[in-house]
């Protein structure tokens, strides 16, 4: 999947994708069957690159000129009762989103992702994997015809986290406060 600000001309074929200058979040999907690595050339305004896609698997080209970050996401059934969270449980996430803003302890091995500009990262090896976007606002999805909670990895941009983090700190209780 390749993420891009505004649009983009994508030439499957060619292995070339091309950004134009534009406003808004687009997606575009590439598919290779080739079990070889494949090297897809971007242009953008600002830069132009060969990113390498050394193996198969699903991965996330960041066409975007701004750092996203993604995790796996549990898409499962909903609870049937209502989920009460503790300040505690409030500032571990506010410190969880910070870590991740700060690029630490990214990895494969925890299903989350810190995708620099103009670079892809594999994020699966499942080709029917979802992979939601920054910017969308998708909660829940159907599971798999044979039942099981579908494999979903969600992605932010930047400012989203840092939006986030702002009103979950406004969502805390001030040690000040009695």
């Amino acid at each position: 999947m390749v993420l891009i600000k505004g649009d983009a001309e994508v030439d499957e074929k060619a292995k070339i994708v091309v950004v134009k200058n534009g406003v808004g979040n687009t997606e575009k999907e590439m598919n290779f069957s080739t079990g070889d690595p494949v090297t897809i050339q971007l242009t953008t305004p600002e830069t132009k690159s060969a990113i390498a896609i050394p193996e198969s698997g699903y991965y996330v080209l960041n066409a975007k000129n701004d750092t996203i970050i993604g995790s796996y996401q549990n898409y499962g059934a909903p609870a049937a009762s209502a989920v009460i969270i503790t300040q505690a449980k409030l500032k571990q996430g506010i410190d969880s989103l910070k870590q991740l803003l700060e690029g630490k302890n990214i990895s494969a091995a925890n299903r989350n992702y810190f995708i620099l500009p103009y670079t892809a990262a594999k994020i699966t090896n499942n080709a029917n994997a979802t992979i939601v976007a920054p910017y969308h606002q998708m909660t829940s999805i159907a599971s798999t015809e044979d039942g099981k909670t579908p494999e979903v990895y969600r992605f932010w941009s930047i400012k989203e986290i840092r939006q986030t983090i702002a009103d979950r700190v406004k969502d805390t209780l001030s040690s000040d406060k009695k």
